[in-house]
């Protein structure tokens, strides 16, 4: 029996890592719009978490997050350069249609940071904060926050009190740090640490930080919280990123109009 020619073999791996990658692509393409949305609803289970309007790990359906969601959150849009509310974005999107991610990698919708240790090299120039209702005001201010851990770029909400200054819950939705050591801002227990503590001190400074080793309690010591056993650098990453989201190239200048009433609570 002849065996099959160089040219015979070689056309009919191609044909057939052809037809695969044909459907891998389509694959790809027909998946996207349920990644995406899956992406959504995972970011908002997380607003919800932070606002502690779902426990972690609760077991809901998509239908009744959207609807928690709807029922109590409603974003909007902030200058972060002016501290003000905007009713569109630079592109025309509403809050339901800005994705703030991608308008940080538009260099027509963002600006360069300045150097900063949280290694952020980019920043939207319009921000969604997504605010808890309660009686016609927004109770908490849900601030999107981002830095450099160890080993990833750590994504996360940080939620403030309507006093602009008390913490009422942190999380991450998105991150790569080492299970058992930086991936401990997952634990509930030591994002359970945060509430209650204060973001300011006396001077209007970002005081809040995670130390080395344990804090006291709330009230002995409001600006500081547990460091994360060996993980050192992760811990200073989530310390970077909440001083320069919450300083004067993030949303100092928001919080501030919160407290003195030039935006609406």
């Amino acid at each position: 029996m002849s065996q099959p020619s160089t040219g015979y073999t070689v056309a009919f791996a191609a044909g057939v890592c052809l037809v695969a990658s044909v459907f891998v692509s389509g694959a790809a393409v027909s998946l996207k719009p349920m990644q995406e949305a899956n992406k959504v609803l995972d970011r908002q289970k997380k607003v919800l978490v932070v606002a502690g309007l779902m426990e972690e790990g609760e077991s809901i359906t998509p239908d009744e997050i959207q609807k928690r969601f709807d029922d109590n959150i409603a974003a909007r849009l902030v200058s972060l350069e002016t501290g003000m509310v905007v009713e569109s974005a630079e592109n025309g999107q509403s809050a339901a249609d800005y994705d703030q991610r991608k308008a940080t990698k538009d260099p027509a919708l963002s600006v360069e940071a300045p150097d900063n240790k949280a290694k952020v090299a980019r920043k939207a120039n319009i921000a969604t904060v997504y605010c808890v209702k309660k009686a016609n005001a927004c109770d908490q201010h849900i601030l999107p926050i981002e830095g450099k851990g160890l080993w990833s770029t750590l994504y996360g909400f940080l939620s403030v009190d309507s006093d602009a200054n008390t913490i009422r819950g942190i999380t991450f939705y998105e991150h790569a740090e080492t299970p058992g050591l930086g991936g401990e801002i997952d634990n509930p227990g030591w994002k359970a640490k945060w509430v209650g503590r204060k973001v300011y001190d006396d001077k209007g400074h970002v005081a809040i930080h995670v130390k080395k080793g344990a804090a006291g309690d709330v009230k002995s010591d409001p600006y500081a919280v547990d460091g994360l056993s060996g993980a050192t650098l992760t811990s200073n990453g989530v310390t970077y990123s909440v001083d320069f989201w919450l300083g004067e190239e993030g949303f100092e200048t928001y919080l501030n109009n919160v407290k003195s009433g030039k935006v609406k609570g």
